[in-house]
């Protein structure tokens, strides 16, 4: 008899099969009882009838326990009402671990709060498993899609002796005798990286310590960040509109299943189509005060503004040419507007906000150099980032694409929480 995966059943139609996993679900109607059977592939369910099987076997199904590890061995079935098109008929089950009777994530409503102490529980459950498909298949179509595009992977480093993002939000560690830094972004050391291989990403962890309590915010999320030599910010944001277009396309379709348990408008998704929208800073601005907003010139956006830009756009819009003060050191300032930078992000539909922060960075050393004695970071840590301007500086661009935001945004979740197995949130970090 062959040992197969739930998700492989609609290969053996009419066939006897052994599955082990565990007990999601069951219920009884007098002579027939059912059973729900997940794997991690995939649940399917399982009948028995009482007058097919030892009379032993259909009294011990009632004692097996909410999460207990089953093998289970029947026939295949194919059934139209079947998520899958296909049950299983009981032939045979041998309880591996009967669970203990008081299983904490039970099949009613909870307080997500109680669920998030119960986090690794609650991944056991269909919209957790189907969230983290998808996010499974958006990583996979992100590095499928830069591998295609001739971008290699070269990883950055995780403890660092400096800033990227700004002073403020670091996590501080001890390193021996000195002082290490979890990482905010993995960038500056892939703009080395670019000058020696043209076109790179990393792909890891990231850590901001900002005291954000907000639905977008986690305090360690995953980034993926391209780099490239010799393009500048046109090319960079068209890099962006296909890279989105491909994620969203590969999602449709092989996570369709998913994205119907979690009860997604898949129609919106369907419009997520080149060219992506692009409205300057300025013109942002604009639709801002003209909707009521109290906002001016030089301000950062945060969520609010990002949702209401977003509601006027049923595609990801970029917003491009920020105030030089709003974003990072080394973004580069536009030459005939110095005031602002070649910069754009890259807001979601319907009201999920930043997904892609990216730009064009500074090539010449003097510029480089007066930037980060303005902005009072120690020479001493950026000399190698300086180096790369002093030895064959080039035109160059990137991006940061949060996985969790897109995640979000494609599965049409309220908050980030939910998409990453263990989220580190500002007042939590159990489990």
């Amino acid at each position: 008899m062959q040992t197969i995966r739930i998700s492989e059943i609609s290969n053996y139609a009419d066939q006897e099969v052994e599955i082990k996993g565990w007990l999601y679900n069951k219920r009884s109607s007098g002579s027939i009882k059912f059973l729900i059977i997940r794997d991690g592939s995939g649940y399917i369910q399982v009948t028995i009838i009482k007058s097919e099987v030892e009379k032993e076997l259909f009294e011990k199904i009632g004692e097996i326990e909410y999460e207990s590890a089953i093998r289970i061995a029947g026939r295949v079935k194919k059934e139209k009402r079947a998520p899958l098109g296909y049950e299983i008929l009981l032939k045979d089950l041998q309880v591996i671990h009967n669970a203990q009777k008081d299983y904490p994530i039970s099949l009613k409503e909870h307080g997500v709060g109680f669920l998030m102490d119960f986090r690794h529980l609650w991944l056991r459950s269909t919209r957790q498993n189907a969230v983290l498909r998808i996010r499974a298949e958006i990583i996979k179509a992100i590095r499928n899609f830069l591998d295609q595009e001739g971008f290699i992977l070269v990883d950055a480093p995780i403890l660092t002796p400096a800033a990227c993002e700004g002073t403020t939000t670091l996590f501080e560690t001890n390193y021996f005798e000195d002082k290490a830094y979890l990482t905010q972004s993995g960038q500056l050391y892939n703009e080395a990286s670019a000058m020696a291989f043209g076109k790179v990403y990393c792909f890891g962890p990231t850590f901001r310590a900002e005291k954000s309590k907000t639905r977008r915010h986690l305090m360690e999320f995953w980034m993926v960040e391209p780099e490239a030599a010799f393009v500048e910010l046109e090319e960079n944001n068209q890099i962006q509109e296909r890279l989105i277009t491909y994620i969203v396309k590969q999602v449709l379709k092989n996570k369709r299943a998913e994205l119907i348990v979690l009860e997604r408008d898949i129609s919106k998704l369907e419009k997520i189509q080149i060219p992506f929208p692009r409205l300057a800073y300025d013109q942002a601005i604009n639709m801002l005060k003209e909707k009521g907003m109290q906002i001016e010139w030089g301000d950062d956006f945060g969520g609010d503004e990002e949702t209401v830009i977003s509601q006027s756009f049923d595609k990801p819009v970029f917003i491009h040419h920020y105030p030089t003060k709003c974003k990072a050191f080394y973004m580069k300032p536009d030459p005939q507007r110095p005031e602002v930078v070649l910069c754009a992000d890259l807001i979601a539909p319907e009201g999920y906000g930043e997904i892609i922060g990216g730009g064009q960075r500074i090539d010449d050393y003097n510029l480089l150099l007066q930037k980060i004695e303005e902005h009072n970071l120690p020479r001493k840590d950026y000399e190698w980032y300086l180096d790369l301007r002093k030895y064959g500086s080039v035109p160059h661009s990137g991006f940061g694409l949060g996985i969790e935001r897109t995640v979000a945004w494609i599965c049409g979740l309220n908050h980030v929480r939910e998409t990453i197995p263990f989220p580190r949130m500002l007042n939590k970090i159990y489990p």
